[in-house]
């Protein structure tokens, strides 16, 4: 027995039936490379869960976090630290605008539940707008302000969650298309927003591209209009940069291509790289004046955990000094290239998108209607397909994210061109079996 299968015995493994998994066990990972224990190699072209940003076992990472190890690695978070000092100053300096003061949680899911505990009580209203093909989160919050369907099972966690439909412009739920669409899509949410009455509504959240749901991207002016929506009735405007952030998009935060000013930006993954876990909130300068006047009803014991904030800052200083948002945003018209070919080549991919090195394929039965090889929100036999062409996936060497029809390409940004020429050859093949399982 392997220890990956006596694990099973021991260990719960996410959003999974436990039967039915065969986890494969990583020992090391170097650079854009997992080594598993039977010495296979895989490239991780979806930097695990898109949040090794920089690459596996960075020196200088790893060196910035032994060092904080010698002094010291928790104290209340009622304490000041100098690693929380320096790390609060790092990211005010690369956020967009004037979002100068942060809040530390321990990663995505409890940032995203802050930043509207904060939104309402800086309102003093409940309701939250945020999109149907959404994911902030796994917790029952996050869940609930989630969109995606693994938020069914749990039933409603908090109240005064209101979903609306989304900017997607290959599947247009309004049977539109862009840009003779007069944007329909952000009209709907302001009138989805008067309907439940402005003056209910504490935010509106949302991804700037969406993630695990298939790396939507909304039209250039798509968020000009919220904002300003936002600006007339004192919504405050959440913009979840978990996935996005840190250089995913070839800029330092994804916001940032659609020239808007968020309130509340909430980060995770890329902070650290994944080096460690930390999630943190950031908030323009009126609104944290106006919490020095009112009791800030957020705490958690890891807040601002010196060790994950020495993680962060070393974190930031590799992505500043080996230029990595640049290079990121340098690489982009190749790697678009790159998915642009995966469609033309085969008739699986109906479409390819993406911003930076952030990027889908999605997989359709029949290109002309569109029709998704995989429904969303499957479940058994109709998930056959997804299975398949996953075992693919292990079978070339490749680790990455598939999801019903998405198959999710985003390596870590310090990946080279002879590196991605490899992998995409080798999905190249897995797409020619995925191009055996349509309809004849």
């Amino acid at each position: 027995m392997t220890q990956a299968e006596a694990a099973k015995q021991h260990v719960f493994y996410p959003w999974s039936k436990q039967a039915d998994l065969h986890p494969l066990e990583v020992v090391r990972a170097s650079g854009c490379t997992l080594e598993l224990a039977d010495g296979r190699e895989m490239f991780d072209f979806s930097s695990q869960l898109i949040c090794v940003n920089a690459g596996h076992g960075q020196k200088a990472i790893l060196d910035g976090i032994r060092a904080q190890l010698e002094k010291l690695t928790y104290v209340a978070p009622s304490f000041a630290t100098g690693p929380k000092l320096e790390l609060s100053k790092a990211v005010a300096r690369r956020t967009p605008g004037d979002l100068n003061k942060i809040f530390f949680t321990n990663g995505g899911a409890d940032a995203i539940e802050n930043a509207v505990k904060m939104a309402r009580r800086l309102t003093g209203r409940r309701k939250v707008l945020t999109r149907y093909r959404s994911y902030h989160g796994g917790t029952y919050g996050a869940l609930s302000l989630s969109g995606d369907p693994r938020h069914h099972a749990s039933g409603h966690g908090i109240d005064g969650v209101v979903h609306v439909l989304d900017p997607y412009c290959y599947r247009c739920p309004f049977k539109l298309e862009y840009p003779g669409c007069g944007l329909h899509c952000a009209e709907h949410v302001l009138q989805v927003a008067a309907y439940e009455g402005p003056e209910n509504i504490a935010a509106i959240l949302m991804e700037p591209i969406t993630g695990t749901n298939g790396v939507i991207i909304p039209p250039a002016d798509y968020y000009k209009s919220i904002r300003e929506f936002c600006d007339q009735h004192g919504i405050l405007l959440i913009i979840d940069e978990v996935m996005t952030g840190f250089g995913r998009t070839g800029k330092w935060f994804a916001i940032e291509h659609f020239d808007v000013q968020p309130d509340l930006l909430v980060m995770a993954k890329g902070l650290t790289s994944a080096y460690a876990p930390l999630g943190a909130v950031a908030v323009r300068d009126h609104l944290a004046d106006r919490l020095d006047e009112l009791v800030l009803d957020n705490g958690l014991t890891y807040s601002g955990h010196a060790l994950a904030c020495a993680a962060g800052v070393a974190t930031l200083k590799f992505y500043e000094e080996h230029g990595i948002i640049e290079r990121t945003a340098a690489l982009e018209p190749y790697w678009l290239a790159k998915l642009e070919a995966m469609r033309e080549r085969h008739p699986c991919v109906g479409d390819a998108r993406g911003r930076g090195l952030f990027g889908v394929l999605e997989l359709v039965a029949e290109r002309e209607s569109r029709r998704e090889l995989v429904p969303w929100n499957s479940k058994g036999d109709a998930l056959a397909p997804q299975k398949k062409i996953a075992a693919k996936l292990v079978e070339a060497g490749l680790f990455t994210l598939l999801r019903w029809s998405f198959l999710f390409l985003a390596p870590p940004l310090i990946v080279t061109e002879q590196q991605l020429d490899t992998a995409f050859d080798k999905l190249d093949g897995v797409l020619d079996f995925a191009d055996s399982l349509l309809p004849h």
